[in-house]
């Protein structure tokens, strides 16, 4: 009977796509404040996190979607979660966000809402790329 309120469904900007060639110098993570974050993304653990959006990328563009907007809606889809809290640095990405719960006109025209999109099929296809599938208490029951 417990929810969970997820706040940076795109990991400070990781899932966005920035840092997939390193640290733009423009960048969050770039700011000397922001240290812990750009050593978790040139860590070897970052370089693996790169590699599983890339592995994410063909659902996204199957679902005709982003990466973040795929990660929204995947945090929507999880049946512990509540609510998501965005945050965006410009009008376009937090546009970009909503698109995961309503039609929007994006990139190369009219794009669905993604949420409805995410199926157990797709959910499950993500959860074993990413390896972190949260638990349930059917999970433990069954």
């Amino acid at each position: 009977g417990v929810g969970a309120m997820t706040w940076s469904p795109l990991a400070c900007g990781i899932i966005s796509g920035k840092y997939g060639n390193g640290v733009p110098e423009s960048s969050r993570a770039a700011l000397k404040c922001y240290q812990w974050l750009k050593e978790k993304i040139i860590s070897e653990e970052g370089r693996k996190q790169q590699v599983k959006l890339k592995d994410l990328s063909p659902i996204a563009e199957r679902l005709g979607c982003t990466l973040p907007q795929l990660a929204v809606a995947w945090c929507l889809r999880n049946e512990g979660v509540s609510s998501v809290l965005l945050g965006s640095s410009n009008p376009e990405q937090l546009i970009e966000n909503l698109g995961a719960i309503q039609a929007s006109a994006g990139r190369g025209g009219i794009s669905t809402a993604v949420l409805p999109k995410m199926t157990s099929h797709i959910v499950n296809e993500i959860d074993n790329i990413l390896g972190n599938k949260p638990y349930s208490k059917k999970d433990y029951r069954s």
